[in-house]
């Protein structure tokens, strides 16, 4: 089964910006199929904003360019249904709605607010460590 995977931004960004960093095997993973990303209005809008941060240094055009290395393969949820967990973070929740509208599998993150709710929703919650370790 290939699993409908939500990965945070942090996730994301170090996948795309970092090739030799400890996840930078998460962009071949979603390239080659081997899970099925989702993504929301709002993480789509999330991940924009962080690869805009000024420490990143990258032009519009490369913002685009790296986003196209990522969001073809993404299906797009749209959250119907807000989560019935929350996160003490208010801006971490809108990958708890995504991953439950979406009907997620596992969300990928490093993140201690997400980290810490896992084990009260029906979707697994887990570091790109522990996911590596189970779907690869």
């Amino acid at each position: 089964m290939t699993p409908r995977t939500v990965f945070d931004t942090n996730a994301v960004v170090s996948a795309l910006l970092f090739q030799s960093g400890r996840v930078a095997w998460l962009r071949g993973h979603w390239k080659h199929g081997e899970c099925v990303p989702l993504i929301s209005q709002a993480t789509a809008a999330e991940l924009v904003r962080v690869l805009a941060y000024p420490k990143f240094k990258l032009p519009a055009e490369d913002r685009l360019e790296i986003l196209g290395d990522y969001l073809p393969f993404c299906e797009v949820v749209d959250v119907i249904q807000p989560c019935p967990q929350t996160c003490r973070d208010p801006r971490d929740q809108a990958f708890l709605d995504l991953a439950f509208s979406g009907n997620a599998d596992v969300l990928v993150t490093g993140d201690g607010d997400l980290l810490a709710v896992g084990d009260r929703t029906r979707f697994s919650i887990e570091s790109p460590e522990s996911y590596r370790q189970r779907f690869l």
